[in-house]
Formats: C-alpha cells, structure tokens, sequence
C-alpha cells in the first residue's frame, strides 16, 4: 500500500526538525502531493508534520 501525502501548511515559522521533515518527504510547496511507501519510517515522518500534511492511503 501507498501513502498520498499533501503539504496543507506552509513552512514559515515551522522548526527546523520539521522543515527537514518535509524535505526529507520530498515536500518543498503547498498543495504539493508525493506518494510514498506505507511503512514505519514514512509514518514517523508523517506523525511529526502531521498538522501541516494531509493523508490518503492509495493502492
């Protein structure tokens, strides 16, 4: 399974940890959408953004 994960909120004022979060993500715009492989890593990275992204499990 996949994950669609869509930055919501822009990085202005958001820590540094979670600026490179986002990088690491490969999230660099708002409304920008990338799609990575559902497992405990990507989770993780999500968990810290998670206010700024929005998720959608993809097939």
């Amino acid at each position: 399974m996949m994950l669609k994960i869509t930055q919501k909120k822009s990085l202005i004022g958001a820590k540094k940890n979670q600026r490179e979060t986002m990088r690491s993500l490969g999230l660099k715009k708002i409304h920008q959408t990338v799609t990575r492989p559902d497992n405990p890593a990507v989770r993780g990275m999500i968990h810290t953004v998670r206010h700024m992204v929005e998720v959608e499990e993809v097939d």
